[in-house]
């Protein structure tokens, strides 16, 4: 299995036009989170978007290749790039520059975006918000298959015969479908024979068991070979030396995260009680390292997938918690995770 990280880069907004110095900050630690991850042997390391002040990455692909420029090994990704209010061309130019920086390293996962703040941004209607990323992504995927392309829809101008530069050192950008539990989402990323992630935040892992198999039967009717098809699952992930540290660390930026986001979706106010419940039965992977390796390996055993993503949450956590949260995850939970699910399917 491979074993990653992903994070939306949470910042305290500094309030003003320019002398943003949190944010500055903030991009520099995320900077030294993803060469850490490189040294430690972790495989992937993706950039969230978003278009809050709580939040310092908006354009994932130029992180990405800042951390390209000073990583070797492991994957970047964005996590999600908001398709649906992207310009498929510009959003496929960015990250074929970001793969050459890398030399071949760059991935994206395609999503339609848990937060809205994206499209009146961007001038595009919320009525449409399906309809733009079934569109868009059928775009970006003929654009990288072909350096020459013809294309019609609904949202965009046209394009009559015309190359799309510059391509990337890979073949294609390998794209992944990212999603939260929408049955269409599955069903669309399985007959496109596409690698699909699945962000368990709140429910218990056992619930997304039909969605998986949901994708899986949509890969088997379009023709597809459902054993080389790949799946990541994306839990909230924290990890110290003893358990207890761990929870003491990671509750205070989880509970402003949640009761912050619960404010925009009517929510309840997160609760200690309700966090160590989240911890000990859903889907939270925060404790010691033995404790994260056997969340991960249940995991693993509901769903067979191919990759863990470690979700950061690190609003209110000191930033030398996370270096050392990150270093034990490539140190001592990956290495015995890999171990253990070597040549299972």
């Amino acid at each position: 299995m491979e074993l990653g990280i992903s994070t939306f880069g949470e910042v305290h907004p500094d309030g003003k036009s320019g002398n943003a110095v949190n944010a500055h900050k903030r991009v520099q630690e995320l900077l030294e989170e993803v060469k850490l991850a490189d040294e430690v042997g972790l495989d992937v390391f993706a950039f969230g978007e978003h278009h809050r002040p709580d939040f310092v990455i908006s354009a994932p692909e130029i992180l990405i290749s800042a951390a390209a420029a000073i990583t070797k090994n492991i994957r970047l990704s964005s996590s999600v790039t908001v398709l649906s209010s992207a310009d498929p061309v510009r959003t496929f130019q960015n990250f074929a520059t970001a793969d050459l920086v890398s030399g071949g390293r760059v991935e994206m996962i395609a999503g339609r975006g848990s937060f809205i703040e994206s499209f009146p941004l961007f001038g595009f209607d919320l009525n449409d918000y399906d309809a733009l990323f079934t569109e868009k992504l059928e775009m970006f995927l003929q654009i990288n298959k072909q350096e020459i392309v013809s294309w019609q829809g609904n949202f965009r101008a046209p394009i009559r015969n015309q190359g799309v530069y510059p391509r990337p050192l890979q073949q294609e950008i390998p794209v992944w479908i990212g999603v939260g539990g929408t049955p269409a989402s599955a069903k669309r990323a399985g007959a496109l024979n596409l690698p699909l992630i699945i962000a368990i935040l709140g429910s218990a892992p056992k619930h997304f068991i039909p969605f998986v198999e949901l994708y899986r039967e949509s890969a088997a009717k379009a023709g597809h070979d459902v054993s080389k098809l790949q799946l990541a699952i994306s839990s909230q992930f924290y990890v110290a030396e003893n358990s207890q540290r761990a929870a003491d660390e990671f509750y205070p930026s989880y509970e402003a995260l949640m009761t912050r986001v619960g404010r925009d979706r009517g929510w309840s106010p997160m609760t200690r009680e309700q966090f160590e419940y989240l911890r000990d039965f859903g889907p939270l992977v925060v404790g010691d390292p033995q404790q994260a390796i056997d969340k991960i390996m249940q995991q693993y055993e509901l769903f067979g997938n191919t990759r863990f993503v470690a979700q950061l949450v690190t609003g209110f956590t000191k930033h030398t918690d996370i270096l050392k949260a990150i270093e034990i995850y490539g140190t001592k939970v990956a290495p015995v995770v890999r171990k253990e699910t070597k040549g299972k399917a």
